[in-house]
């Protein structure tokens, strides 16, 4: 049965803008039948990385506190640490940055917890029997949270070619030490002809597993398969190899977000936001142009069909010149002309884990 996925364009006129449209695709989808009086609500959003400027901006995230409060619920904004070495990685500078970010209290309406505590180490293992793990490691904050919105922001990804919902609920509420369980496929590879030997990979390497003697060679042992170093770059000169198929990490994400909604069936419901939607994750110490115009804000309590829905759309999109997609402006799939992965396989195996429909009815309000 084809899921519903409610679609608000970027139009906006008097009384009509693009917060209000988030009260109105609310409201359209029922989301309210999620929330129980005194229910302790997760409202799972990326902070954005400092120096990044295309994760959603917290105005969008106070209607929803407020729509939660309507509801008689009681909301929390939330995230977990980062693997890699950034401005997020333990609560005291991912706080900082939160409030940097424009997430304090004062304007979101709602206090911020990180989900996996101070260095990441408050964690549940969740059982999944999935086909790589049998339990996955989720942030105590989202698995003692009694329902969940999920904020996503829509846009490419250098290792997953898109990243939204799922991966925003797979990467975005496994602790550290579960981040590196789904990276452990990815085996960084330096390409000497593109590499000038400047060090930057060197000093964002959490695992010191990068040397430089004018040019910079990793340690495979020592690598941990985060993927910083292939965006931190300036030359583009790492790519990421995988020491086994790439659909791995999809599949890993996927189980990671079967253990994040586990237990909370019929409490969780999402929002992606396809706008300016980057070739690269909001885990960046920067954003790159967008290479489509904006799509919109879609909602569903299908997390699948609303990936599924925000791809497609992407898709039909014309690509923007000057951007990551010259050279590639008839292509069918933008995501993976960008990132040269297919992303597609993490929404076939999260339709198996029964996260959801690809199937879906797109309804414009």
């Amino acid at each position: 049965m084809a899921a519903e996925v409610f679609w608000a364009d970027m139009r906006t006129e008097k009384g009509k803008n693009l917060v209000d449209k988030v009260a109105a695709l609310w409201r359209k989808a029922g989301f309210q039948r999620a929330i129980a009086p005194e229910d302790l609500v997760a409202i799972k959003i990326h902070f954005g990385e400092r120096g990044n400027l295309a994760y959603i901006n917290a105005v969008f995230a106070r209607r929803v506190v407020e729509l939660v409060k309507a509801s008689r619920g009681k909301p929390f904004l939330t995230d977990s640490n980062t693997l890699y070495v950034g401005s997020r990685s333990n609560a005291v500078d991912h706080l900082q940055t939160a409030i940097e970010n424009g997430f304090a209290y004062a304007v979101a309406g709602a206090p911020l917890i990180i989900a996996d505590g101070l260095k990441g180490k408050d964690y549940y293992e969740v059982p999944v029997n999935g086909r790589h793990f049998q339990q996955v490691k989720i942030g105590s904050a989202i698995y003692h949270a009694d329902s969940m919105v999920v904020m996503s922001h829509f846009k490419g990804h250098e290792l997953t070619s898109f990243g939204g919902t799922i991966k925003n609920l797979g990467m975005g509420c496994g602790s550290p030490g579960g981040k590196q369980m789904m990276h452990s496929d990815v085996l960084p590879k330096v390409q000497e002809d593109k590499c000038i030997g400047c060090g930057r990979c060197r000093r964002w390497c959490p695992a010191g597993a990068i040397t430089v003697n004018e040019k910079a060679s990793i340690n495979a042992e020592l690598c941990i398969g985060c993927g910083e170093c292939t965006v931190t770059c300036p030359e583009r000169a790492i790519k990421a190899s995988f020491k086994s198929d790439p659909v791995v990490l999809q599949e890993k994400i996927v189980e990671f977000a079967r253990g994040a909604i586990k237990d909370k069936e019929n409490k969780c419901v999402f929002f992606n936001f396809v706008t300016h939607v980057a070739p690269e994750c909001d885990c960046n110490s920067w954003n790159d142009a967008a290479i489509i115009p904006d799509v919109g804000i879609l909602a569903s309590w299908d997390p699948v069909a609303l990936d599924q829905a925000s791809f497609d759309l992407a898709n039909a999109q014309p690509a923007l010149p000057g951007t990551r997609l010259d050279g590639h402006e008839g292509v069918k799939d933008k995501f993976l002309a960008i990132s040269g992965y297919d992303g597609t396989p993490l929404l076939k195996y999260a339709e198996e884990m029964g996260l959801g429909t690809r199937e879906y009815n797109l309804i414009k309000i």
